[in-house]
């Protein structure tokens, strides 16, 4: 079967169409810390590709936590900077002192009625250890963070990963969201 000239200018403009389009969308190349399945504190399933091309402030919670009121600065990093492409996620962890004992009914109505949380939480996790969460595992392994790579020390350990993935810094539980560093930090990464 012969093609005309006219069928088979339209096969390579509409393959030019398509392969163009997968250039630019994101998700047509995601990070492998983004290759995760995670639920949310309603049960939904959430693909983390969707954060494909955003900053991310990861952040491992806890509602009984002298760390706790960490909840009010990251909300507020979330109001100012969601708009530029930040994106903070919050992961409630129940590992370290048993601060985060309730279910995840609880963990949402107790953000929701204390601090007012928008941004994305998800469902309680183990950040370390055999069954710590994989996107856990790579978040703190010596691939993604060869400089500050290790086990979760406490609550409220923040990791700012870059537009294309990658793990940029690591704050410990003593540095609060809004700390000069933090926001210097997440401002550089959005000016990207």
């Amino acid at each position: 079967m012969k093609l005309s000239l006219p069928v088979l200018a339209g096969a390579v403009l509409l393959a030019g169409v398509f392969a163009s389009a997968e250039d630019k969308n994101p998700s047509a190349k995601v990070p492998p810390l983004l290759k995760h399945e995670m639920k949310s504190l309603t049960g939904k399933k959430v693909d983390l590709a969707k954060y494909n091309g955003k900053v991310l402030l990861i952040v491992n919670v806890a509602s009984q936590c002298g760390a706790t009121g960490q909840y009010k600065p990251l909300e507020a990093l979330h109001e100012k900077y969601n708009k530029q492409g930040l994106a903070v996620l919050g992961f409630p962890c129940n590992q370290f002192g048993e601060q985060e004992p309730g279910s995840d009914a609880d963990v949402a109505e107790f953000c929701q009625k204390n601090y007012g949380v928008k941004f994305d939480m998800f469902s309680k996790i183990d950040v370390n250890g055999e069954k710590a969460a994989p996107l856990f595992k790579q978040l703190t392994s010596k691939e993604s963070l060869a400089k500050d790579a290790g086990p979760v020390s406490w609550n409220f350990e923040k990791f700012l990963v870059s537009k294309e993935g990658k793990v940029v810094a690591r704050f410990r539980t003593g540095v609060e969201p809004d700390d000069a560093e933090v926001v210097k930090a997440v401002e550089a990464e959005l000016a990207k």
